[in-house]
C-alpha cells in the first residue's frame, strides 16, 4: 500500500484506533473521509482536523450503508482505500438477561458492516486497498467478551478469503491486528494500563512501509505466531479468574 496521496474512508475514524489512523494518514498527505452516527463527534473531529471530510451514517442500518456507498460513488469516485475499523466490544456473560440483544449488536457492527461495505466498495473502479481491523483476541479469546472474540475470528477468516478472491482485481487486502490498547473500547477505564494508540500506529505504519499485509503489535504478534499449545496456555492463563465473575 502506498502511504500518501490516497483518498481513504475510515469507519469509526473519530475515536480510538480510527482517530489515530485518521491523524496519521492526514500527516502522510492523504484525504480522509470519516463516517459516524453523531454529528457532535464528527464536529469535534473537523474542529481538530479541518481537512477531514465527514458523513453522518448509522452503520448498523443497512440502508445507511448503501446510502454511504452511493454518496461516495457520486462525490468521491476516486476513493481508493476502505478501512473497516468500526467495532464494539461487549463485556458480558451468556447468562445475562440482555446477552442476545447485545450479541446481535456486536455481530451487526463487527461482521455485517465490514462484509456489506466490502461487497459495495469493490464496485468502485478506483478501489485498490481494503484494511480490516481484527484483534489479537481472534486467536486467543477472552471469555468475558465471548461474542467480540468470535466476530474478530470471523473477520480474520473473511480477510484471508477476500485477499485471495480480490487478488485478480489488484485489490490489496490488509489485516490490522491490534492488541488491547488504551482506548474506551468495551467501556471507559477497562484498558487504561494498555499501550497507547500512538505506539501501535507508529508500528503499523512501519509495517505498511515494509509491504506487510498482516500488521501486528505486542500481544497480537505473539498470538498470530503462536502454535496450538501456546494458544491453549494463553487461553488458560487469561480466563480462569474470570469464571468467578459468572458465579
Amino acid at each position: 500500500m502506498k502511504l500518501a496521496n490516497n483518498k481513504i474512508l475510515i469507519t469509526g475514524g473519530a475515536s480510538g484506533i480510527g482517530l489515530g489512523l485518521t491523524e496519521r494518514f492526514i500527516q502522510e498527505g492523504n484525504t480522509v473521509i470519516v463516517c459516524g452516527r453523531r454529528t457532535s463527534v464528527l464536529k469535534e473531529l473537523t474542529d481538530k482536523f479541518p481537512s477531514v471530510i465527514t458523513r453522518v451514517c448509522d452503520l448498523q442500518v443497512e440502508s445507511d450503508r448503501v446510502e454511504l456507498f452511493n454518496w461516495v460513488a457520486e462525490n468521491h469516485s476516486d476513493l481508493n482505500v476502505l478501512i473497516n475499523n468500526a467495532g464494539i466490544q461487549q463485556w458480558m456473560s451468556i447468562m445475562d438477561a440482555d446477552f442476545f440483544q447485545r450479541a446481535k449488536e456486536e455481530i451487526a457492527i463487527n461482521i455485517e458492516v465490514p462484509v456489506h461495505l466490502t461487497s459495495l466498495f469493490v464496485h468502485l473502479q478506483s478501489l485498490d486497498t481494503i484494511i480490516n481491523v481484527s484483534s489479537g483476541l481472534a486467536f486467543g479469546p477472552l471469555a468475558k467478551v465471548p461474542v467480540y472474540c468470535g466476530t474478530k475470528a470471523f473477520l480474520h477468516s473473511f480477510t484471508l478469503s477476500a485477499r485471495h478472491l480480490l487478488h485478480s482485481r489488484n485489490i490489496e487486502v490488509i489485516e490490522m491486528i491490534p492488541p488491547a490498547l488504551n482506548t474506551d473500547l468495551g467501556g471507559k477505564g477497562l484498558h487504561d494500563t494498555a499501550p497507547p494508540v500512538s505506539d501501535f500506529i507508529e508500528s503499523v505504519f512501519e509495517q505498511l512501509k515494509a509491504g506487510k499485509t498482516e500488521l501486528t503489535f505486542g500481544f497480537s504478534e505473539m498470538m498470530v505466531n503462536a502454535g496450538p499449545g501456546d494458544l491453549k496456555t494463553t487461553f488458560d492463563r487469561m480466563n480462569p479468574a474470570l469464571t468467578q465473575l459468572f458465579d
